[in-house]
C-alpha cells in the first residue's frame, strides 16, 4: 500500500488502534506530533499489564497493519517486552507497561499535540479493561 495523504496514514494509526483493542489494550491514544516532530507524523500509544500482553499487542498491531498492506520498517524491544516500538515510517506505535508508560510520559512530553479520534469500539474496550482494573482491585472485594 502507498500512503498518499494524512488521511491515509489515520486510517491506518485507526486500523492499529483496533488491533491493539482486539487484545484489550489500555489508555489507547494517538497524538499528531508532525507539527513538532521531523521524524514521523503519529504516535500510537497503548499500554499492556504484562510482558505477554504487550508482546500480543504489538502482534495484533503488526498482523492487522500487514493486512492493509503495510509493514513495520523496524521493531524495537522485544527482549524486554516492556516498552515495544513499531515504525511505520508515518506513525509510530508504542506498546508500554505501565511503569514504562508512567516513567517516560510521552503523552505529557506531547501534550500540545493534537489527539486523533479512534473508533468507539477502541474507546470501550479502554474504559471496560480500566474498570475491570479497578474492580478487582476493590477493597469490598478483597475483604
Amino acid at each position: 500500500m502507498t500512503i498518499t495523504s494524512k488521511a491515509d496514514i489515520e486510517a491506518l494509526v485507526r486500523i492499529a488502534a483496533n488491533g491493539a483493542a482486539e487484545k484489550k489494550a489500555m489508555d489507547v491514544i494517538a497524538m499528531y506530533v508532525a507539527e513538532t516532530l521531523v521524524v514521523t507524523d503519529y504516535f500510537l500509544i497503548a499500554t499492556g499489564s504484562n510482558d505477554r500482553q504487550v508482546h500480543a499487542i504489538a502482534d495484533s498491531i503488526e498482523d492487522a497493519l500487514r493486512e492493509a498492506g503495510v509493514k513495520p520498517r523496524g521493531r524495537e524491544g522485544e527482549r524486554e517486552m516492556k516498552w515495544i516500538l513499531l515504525d511505520y515510517g508515518d506513525f509510530v506505535v508504542h506498546v508500554f507497561q505501565p511503569d514504562e508508560r508512567g516513567f517516560y510520559r510521552l503523552e505529557k512530553l506531547w501534550s500540545d499535540a493534537p489527539v486523533l479520534a479512534l473508533p468507539a469500539e477502541v474507546a470501550n474496550v479502554t474504559a471496560h479493561a480500566t474498570e475491570t482494573d479497578s474492580e478487582e482491585t476493590s477493597p469490598d472485594q478483597q475483604a
